[in-house]
C-alpha cells in the first residue's frame, strides 16, 4: 500500500503563487514508477496537471499549466511538490496527488486532495 497526503492549498489572488506538497509513505512505495498532480474543478471531471517519473525525474505538463507550474520531488524524503505561479481563477480546484505502480494509464493510489482557490 501507498499513502499520500497533500498540503499547501489555500486562497490566493490572481497572479499569486502557491506550493503544494505531497507526502508519500507505505511498504510498497519502492515500486512507484510515476507520481502526478491532478485537479478537479466544481462540476468538472478530474484533469491531469503534471507528472514526474520518480526515479529519473522526467516531467510532463498539461498545456494549461506549462510555463506556470513546476513539478518536483525530493527522492530521499518521498515528497512531491507543485510550485504554482501566475495563478488564474481557472486554476481553482481540488488538487490531488497520485502514484502509479502498475502498467497502463490509470494511477493506483490517490490522496484526499487539497483545495486551491484563486480569486480575481
Amino acid at each position: 500500500q501507498v499513502q499520500l497526503v497533500e498540503s499547501g492549498g489555500g486562497l490566493v489572488q490572481a497572479g499569486g503563487s502557491l506550493r503544494l506538497s505531497c507526502a508519500a509513505s507505505g511498504r510498497t512505495f519502492s515500486n512507484v514508477y510515476k507520481m502526478a498532480w491532478f485537479r478537479q474543478a466544481p462540476g468538472k471531471e478530474r484533469d491531469f496537471v503534471a507528472h514526474i517519473v520518480w526515479s529519473a525525474g522526467n516531467t510532463y505538463y498539461a498545456d494549461s499549466v506549462k510555463g506556470r507550474f513546476t513539478i518536483s520531488r525530493d527522492y530521499a524524503k518521498k515528497m512531491m511538490y507543485l510550485q504554482m505561479n501566475t495563478l488564474k481563477p481557472d486554476d481553482t480546484a481540488v488538487y490531488y496527488c497520485a502514484a502509479k505502480i502498475s502498467a497502463g494509464v490509470a494511477y493506483d493510489y490517490w490522496g484526499q486532495g487539497t483545495q486551491v482557490t484563486v480569486s480575481s
